[in-house]
């Protein structure tokens, strides 16, 4: 009978002898954390918080509440970064529904 495959330290967290190959016997362990919908829309109000934190930082340095334009660069720039990543994770998500459904069954 073959052993399960063993690598510690590969999955942070994990015990060692927790990662198992397809020949282990028994139902598989059940996954811990979150779900993808809640890690979806978690995204989202962050993307969301980022661009209205990005919003708010415009309108202060525009009223000359504040002077640190650097401040506002950065928060436009990683409210559009953050921006970038969700359209880009949002094609690959089309993509592969696309993939799905081109497949024959």
């Amino acid at each position: 009978m073959t052993q399960p495959i063993q690598v510690p330290g590969l999955i942070p967290g994990a015990a060692p002898g927790a990662i198992s190959g397809p020949t282990a016997m028994g139902p598989p362990a059940p996954i811990q954390g979150k779900d993808f919908e809640s890690i979806l829309f978690d995204s989202l109000d962050e993307v969301n918080r980022l661009q209205s934190e990005a919003d708010r930082s415009v309108e202060r340095l525009l009223t000359g509440e504040t002077d640190n334009v650097a401040e506002v660069l950065t928060a436009v720039n990683k409210s559009g970064v953050a921006f970038d990543l969700l359209m880009e994770i949002r094609n690959k998500l089309t993509e592969a529904y696309q993939e799905i459904i081109r497949m024959q069954v």
